[in-house]
């Protein structure tokens, strides 16, 4: 009998390790992307997914599938160079983040295109600002009637934590090369030389935003600045303001996509997709129980410094 509970044991222990070695190879390896490819065909469209918010130096989420903007232009490149893709559905659900990121991601899309591929961009809940920045640069835009998309302008901020610092008796001496060099400090307010600087860089960060839509949309810049004050619009104002080209979803970009690149018949879609921690949990249901935030978006509930300043001009 004791033979038998420790037979039992010893099987639980090892289930229980090869578990942990499983769990923990994923928690090394996060979010990496599956292409579902069909290499002989000459009818692949490519879908891209871009999810949350656009910024640099994330992984995804193991909490779930979640693109990052790191994530959809490691695929845009390889998308790039593989000839076997004849056109891209890039798939945006995000709000928009970083300006840096935001360019980046439209920049790539603009190296697709002239690989001689074509791109539509598809907006599912919400492509907004960065989000919209990322989708200009695509051939054709498609969007759903109740896509929340536009929000075309430019956000800095800059806390001031002077008061807070007083409260909790917190004092800091800074020493500084320049008399600049502390502006984004929040243990003081900013001078008003500092305020025409940081809006400067606001204003300049924001007519690239209004370029990059005229030239994508082939609209005047003065049409564009009246539309970009930063307000949201849904897809289907958006068409109407030629923001975005149709309304549909995802299976609509796809054949636009098929169709602009002369594809005849039903084309293959190579699908990229990341995987996280929680997918390999889903088939046990227990995914439902420890999951209760939509994918991608855990950014700001785990604990973290919290900032000085601002660190990115967002989109």
């Amino acid at each position: 009998m004791n033979y038998k509970r420790t037979g039992l044991i010893l099987v639980a222990l090892s289930t229980a390790i090869t578990l942990a070695a499983v769990i923990i190879s994923l928690l090394r390896q996060p979010g990496r992307a599956v292409p579902l490819a069909f290499p002989g065909s000459s009818r692949n469209v490519a879908v891209v997914y871009l999810t949350g918010p656009i910024a640099f130096g994330q992984q995804s989420s193991l909490f779930g599938t979640g693109s990052t903007a790191e994530q959809a232009l490691r695929d845009l490149e390889r998308i790039e160079k593989d000839r076997s893709i004849r056109a891209v559905v890039i798939r945006i659900n995000s709000p928009g983040g970083s300006a840096a990121a935001s360019q980046e991601l439209h920049a790539q899309v603009q190296r697709v295109k002239r690989a001689g591929k074509k791109v539509v961009a598809s907006f599912g809940d919400i492509a907004a600002s960065g989000g919209y920045y990322a989708g200009v640069a695509a051939d054709k835009i498609v969007a759903d009637p109740a896509t929340v998309t536009g929000s075309i302008g430019v956000i800095a901020t800059v806390p001031n934590l002077q008061e807070l610092y007083r409260k909790i008796g917190y004092r800091e001496r800074t020493f500084k090369s320049g008399p600049h060099k502390d502006m984004l400090s929040p243990s003081r307010p900013l001078t008003p030389e500092e305020e025409k600087i940081i809006q400067g860089l606001v204003d300049d960060t924001y007519e690239q935003f209004v370029r990059a839509v005229a030239r994508g949309r082939k609209l005047p810049l003065d049409r564009v600045r009246s539309l970009a004050d930063g307000r949201i619009y849904t897809g289907a104002q958006a068409r109407e303001l030629g923001l975005v080209d149709e309304l549909g979803g995802l299976r609509d970009a796809v054949k636009l996509a098929a169709k602009l690149a002369g594809i005849k018949g039903e084309p293959q879609v190579v699908e990229y997709r990341t995987s996280g921690l929680f997918d390999f949990l889903k088939p046990f249901g227990a995914w439902r129980i420890l999951v209760r935030w939509p994918a991608g978006e855990t950014d700001g509930l785990l604990p973290g410094p919290l900032p000085s300043a601002f660190t990115t001009l967002k989109y």
